[in-house]
This record gives C-alpha cells, structure tokens and sequence, in this order.
C-alpha cells in the first residue's frame, strides 16, 4: 500500500505525480535532481494508494551525521530526517480523504518512517493547493506568512489587479525600450548565472544561495519542458533575468536577478507583467510570485504584492516527529556539548544554529 521511489526511478516517479489532478511542478523528479546536485538530500517519493484514496509526499532524506551540528559525533548513514525540496510541496491526497483514511495512511506512513530511521519531517505546504487544510489533524500546522499569486484569466485581469504604482512601472520600461524575451538554451543559462552570483555577493546572501552550474545543467537538461529564463533587455544588453517554472496550469517565480546600474528602468516589474501574460496565452491558471524573505512582509513581498493587489495567499509549515526518544537524544547531545541556547522555534531544533 506504501511504497517508496527513488530518484534513479524517475519515469515511474514522474507517471505516478502525473496521475494526480492536482500535482505541481514541486513535485517532479527533476525539481527534486537539481537540489540532490545542491547537496540538498537524497530525493523520496512516498506513494500510498488504498480503496479510497492515493496520496504522494516528496522530501529529501538528509544524513543527520552531515549537519554541522554533528560533525564527528554520529555514525554516518544510520540518522535521517525529511523535508520538503526548497520551494513548496507537502502531502497530497486524491480520493475520499475522510478521517479513517487519512489516519491508515498516516499510521503506515509513520510506521514505516520510523523503521528506516526517519527521526522527523520538515513540511513546507503548497500556498496554491492548500494541502495543510486535509492533514491539520496529523502534523503540527502553522502559518509563516503570506505569498503573491496572480491570477492569469485574461490579461485584462492581469492589467487591473496591479496596483496603479506598478502600471506606471511597466509603461515606464515599456516607453524606456526595455524589451522581454524568452528561451532556454546553455548561453542564457551562462548569462542567468554570472548575473546571479554578482546579486548574491552585493546582497550578502548566505552561501546555500550560491548554487553549482551543475544545479543549473540540471535544470535545462532534467527538466527542460518545465522551467524558461525569461529575460530583460535594454540596448541589447541583459539587465534583469527570472527562471520561471510551470507544469499543470500553474506557474512560479523561482530565481531572479537584475543589474542594478539599470533598476531605474523598472526592468523585471515588466519581465513579470510580460511572463504572467505568456502564462495566460498559453493556457496557465496561476502564477505563483512566493513571499518575502524568511516569508515576512519585507520590501520583496511589498513588491511582489504590487502584482496583485487582490492575493490572498497564506504559505504554511508543518511538523511531524517520527521518534521521539532520538529526537529529544539529539537535542541533549547538542547541550552536553557546550551549546548554551537552542532556537526552540527553529525545526528540528537539532539543526539549529548554536550560540556557544
């Protein structure tokens, strides 16, 4: 009844998600190859499939031994924990999904978690699908913060829920000659990635942000029907670049970046009004923008909520120990060894950053 596939078992991986109504982008094998690169984990796909319903959870399992909490005090390989692939994702079920289902799945889920040494799980719920809603009752659910998604009916409806500050930006890029392309070949891939990394060093960004070529090689080669660079262009040179991801109806803003001698230009206000557009034309229901950093209601989300000023989106997080004798062994471990505070918020709290 619950079976789980690896990623070297990829068509069957993406077959499976596919015979869901519902499934995103998040949830295909590729998404998940391209962060195994990052030195995310080892991507799962849980399956579950009864008389009255199905479900899917794709996670990374990560060594528990590897953190640098960790370091040369666990036996490698004998310690896991999951959580979902940076993005959003969480379990997502089919069928009648009434109280007695969900809790045979859960029990078997669980089970078998904690059998193959699974000591918790990190879940970062689908703002558009809503999946928390159908397991509130089986992981410990709450709400981080808002997110943007916008609404591609028509490109009417797209123009009127932009704030009237953002229209004015995108006339002004529009009126300056900045022009929007799109494509997805090496060279974009190489210009994406040099414009990236300057981001990322004048923003001081922490180095999980910094990501390989090989993430990227990945993303064009593994999962070149889902994902696109679309490009910002002003005298023939690149000021802003977004790799957007889609699959299902439903698009995502997943990395950006631009030049800031040109931000006056108002250049990626025009690359997403320009996107949402292409999503429209092309059959897409939504276009998913995420939230603020750390999910606060920063000046990216301020942004990012001047593209809709009607979403109402909420971005959820859910807990789940599968044991918890190891877990609590793992937290005393960290104390017993001179750590003198522990982020209780932080989740799991073994894999908190320590004051010493």
């Amino acid at each position: 009844m619950l079976t789980v596939i690896s990623i070297d078992e990829a068509e069957k991986w993406d077959n499976i998600v596919k015979s869901f109504k519902h499934y995103d982008v998040y949830y295909l094998s590729g998404y998940s190859k391209a962060f195994q690169i990052h030195g995310d984990g080892d991507p799962l796909l849980f399956y579950y499939e009864d008389s009255k319903i199905k479900v899917i959870n794709v996670v990374m399992k990560r060594d528990i031994a590897n953190s640098e909490n960790f370091q040369g005090k666990l036996i490698e390989d004998s310690q896991f924990d999951l959580a979902t692939p940076y993005g959003y994702g969480g379990v997502l079920v089919e069928g009648k999904a009434d109280k007695e289902s969900l809790i045979e799945f859960d029990k078997e889920y669980s089970q078998l978690c904690k059998c193959r040494g699974f000591i918790c799980e990190f879940v970062r719920f689908h703002p558009i699908l809503e999946n928390h809603r159908t397991f509130e009752n089986l992981y410990e659910i709450s709400k981080l913060g808002k997110t943007i998604s916008m609404d591609l009916e028509s490109k009417d409806k797209i123009w009127c829920n932009l704030t009237s500050k953002n229209r004015n930006m995108v006339r002004k890029a529009q009126n300056a000659g900045v022009e929007i392309y799109w494509g997805r070949d090496a060279e974009l891939y190489k210009k994406f990635i040099s414009m990236y990394n300057d981001t990322m060093e004048r923003d001081s960004a922490k180095e999980y942000y910094y990501f390989k070529e090989e993430f990227y090689t990945s993303i064009l080669n593994d999962f070149k029907n889902h994902a696109v660079v679309f490009y910002a262009v002003y005298e023939t040179i690149p000021i802003a670049m977004s790799i957007i991801l889609f699959a299902n109806y439903q698009m995502h803003y997943h990395l950006s970046t631009s030049n800031r001698e040109y931000q006056h230009l108002a250049p990626t206000n025009l690359l997403l009004y320009e996107a949402a557009c292409w999503g429209s034309e092309n059959g897409y229901k939504t276009f998913h923008l995420g939230g603020g950093l750390g999910s606060s209601e920063d000046s990216l989300y301020k942004f990012k909520s001047s593209f809709n000023r009607n979403s109402d989106n909420t971005f959820e997080i859910g807990k789940k120990i599968f044991n918890n004798e190891k877990y609590e062994a793992l937290v005393n471990i960290l104390s017993a060894n001179g750590a003198i505070e522990i982020d209780t918020k932080f989740f799991p709290q073994y894999r908190a950053e320590l004051i010493i």
